[in-house]
């Protein structure tokens, strides 16, 4: 699951992801990310997520989503102290900064849903 509210994060993603197999679903903020998640019959492996959002706090969405692995996307850098902070939730596997390698995702998320 892409989550970000650029439409052009999005779709780029997607793309991407589809390209290289995998299913997709696309949600614009935290609150369309519950809404969908409550919508499908199968649980995403991954939900790859903004952190800046309208809508409700990213905080509290994640709280919210239960066993389903989080990657926190964002433009904006992080000290690595925050980062740590950040993931040191046990939903949030990683941290990955905008832009990004397409490559270099792509990988990391076969090795997260074990392809």
């Amino acid at each position: 699951m892409i989550v970000d509210d650029n439409e052009d994060i999005r779709v780029t993603l997607q793309f991407v992801l589809e390209e290289e197999g995998f299913k997709t679903i696309l949600a614009e903020n935290g609150d369309d990310c519950l809404k969908k998640l409550d919508e499908q019959s199968e649980k995403p492996d991954l939900i790859l997520l903004d952190i800046m959002m309208p809508g409700t706090p990213v905080s509290q969405v994640i709280e919210q989503i239960e066993d389903i692995k989080i990657v926190y996307l964002s433009a904006v850098g992080v000290s690595e102290e925050d980062k740590q902070k950040m993931l040191s939730n046990d939903k949030i596997i990683d941290f990955i900064e905008k832009p990004f390698d397409e490559e270099k995702l792509v990988e990391f998320i076969r090795k997260q849903v074990g392809e």
